[in-house]
């Protein structure tokens, strides 16, 4: 039995295994790479292995870093079976088809503009490549073992974390591997908590969080402040924000306050259509999440949807005060691009920062208080104030992790720490290894393990 780390190894992104036993290939997640240029990169290499000889794809969850490459893969002619969760299935299909929008649509951008090498620029997949991957997806509910081929069955578990998330365990070959996927944290606003892990031989775990804590700070006290000291300036909140969950939960924090009388009366901008759909998806899923039906219709009343690009254009051309949410978090692509562009040179605006932000990324510049930051080929200042809560995280930091490993019944045989930047994964490392005293080790790149 051999596994592969093909992503989310020395990286938070591109979340890819391939696990290999009897002839038989399973790759568990297929996620793009995100922020550095070097990371971006791999996304346009062939796979390294023969698609033809994959026999299926398991997702942990729809997040692209995790299942953004299918389109991809697809287009280089996968036609095997992609399993994952109901919930899962539905948010992929809404963010894939964005995806390959937003990659068709910055290519024309960068063509007419001329800031690509290449002319004309070329989207990594087209609308086509996502809906061909679409076709593929394969929903199985949570808790049943589905059999891949005689002697080989997985199962998915809750995980929190997002709509759908699960982690896999895998029985191959007489033994059990468990890979974690994002775990979600115990109290998440939305998500119910991630189901304790079984026994298993050898474990994959995440580590975006894994060298620090989450502040205990109540989230709608911090967003309170900053929201009344932004529009006492007669300022702009620009939120960069993930359509799936986060926007969700700001919008259930946005409708809390406004009903407690504890926020003004400006006007709310969800320029992101996708997350409406993304909060229908919720509706449909009741049993995973907190969320009670009133609750999801306060949310859809909280702000103003803009869905074209003409309303995009004129939410940026407005004064303040004002809120705007805008994908995508990490400020790598999307409306928020705008937005910032006409907002950040302002020190009376904010930009606030509500999810984990990748090195190499925009918004890691940001939250590094960057001078400037380069959009559409020329840098923009930023003289907006720059917060950042991490107590709007979906992630399970270190001491929630290793909560959810002290649930397992057993010690696995060894344990792989990915899906961190390196120190996160490292730290996480040493404190399983000083804490529950696993074997334990962090996987490099294209690292090969022989079971």
């Amino acid at each position: 039995m051999r596994l592969t780390f093909l992503g989310a190894a020395e990286t938070v992104t591109g979340s890819k295994y391939l696990l290999e036993h009897e002839g038989k290939r399973v790759l568990i997640d297929c996620g793009l790479f995100q922020g550095t240029k070097n990371l971006r990169l791999r996304n346009w290499a062939l796979p390294s292995f023969p698609v033809d000889s994959l026999d299926a794809v398991i997702l942990t969850h729809a997040h692209l870093d995790h299942s953004g490459y299918l389109p991809a893969l697809a287009q280089a002619g996968y036609r095997g079976p992609v399993y994952c969760t109901p919930g899962t299935c539905d948010l992929c299909e809404i963010l894939l088809l964005d995806s390959a929008k937003l990659q068709e649509e910055e290519a024309a951008y960068a063509t007419r503009h001329g800031f690509s090498r290449h002319h004309p620029a070329l989207p990594l997949y087209t609308l086509k490549n996502a809906q061909d991957a679409l076709r593929l997806l394969v929903p199985r509910a949570f808790d049943i073992m589905t059999e891949l081929s005689p002697g080989a069955a997985f199962r998915l578990l809750p995980a929190g974390h997002i709509l759908g998330a699960a982690s896999i365990e895998l029985a191959l070959g007489g033994r059990t591997l468990l890979f974690s996927g994002d775990i979600g944290r115990p109290c998440d606003a939305l998500m119910r908590a991630p189901q304790a892990p079984p026994r298993a031989d050898v474990l994959v775990i995440e580590s975006t969080y894994g060298d620090r804590l989450h502040t205990p700070a109540d989230p709608l006290d911090e967003i309170t402040r900053v929201f009344a000291d932004t529009f006492r300036h007669g300022g702009v909140v620009v939120i960069p924000c993930f359509a799936v969950g986060r926007a969700q939960t700001l919008l259930h924090y946005i409708a809390s306050l406004m009903q407690g009388g504890r926020m003004a009366r400006v006007p709310v901008f969800l320029d992101s259509p996708m997350a409406t759909s993304v909060t229908q998806a919720y509706l449909r899923h009741l049993s995973e999440h907190r969320l009670t039906r009133s609750q999801l219709d306060s949310i859809e009343h909280a702000a103003t949807i803009v869905r074209s690009v003409d309303e995009s254009k004129t939410v940026s051309a407005r004064k303040g005060p004002m809120v705007i949410i805008a994908g995508s978090g990490m400020a790598t692509g999307g409306r928020v691009l705008h937005h910032l562009k006409a907002f950040a040179p302002d020190d009376r605006n904010t930009i606030l920062l509500v999810g984990y932000q990748a090195a190499g990324t925009r918004g890691a510049s940001i939250a590094a208080h960057a001078p400037a930051i380069k959009i559409h080929g020329e840098y923009v200042p930023v003289r907006a104030r720059v917060v950042s809560l991490d107590s709007m995280s979906a992630h399970a930091d270190y001491a929630e992790l290793l909560d959810w490993l002290r649930g397992m019944p057993g010690a696995p045989s060894h344990t792989f720490v990915t899906h961190g930047e390196p120190a996160a994964a490292d730290a996480l490392r040493r404190r399983i290894e000083e804490t529950l005293h696993w074997p334990c080790s962090v996987p490099v790149y294209m690292q090969e393990v022989e079971f």
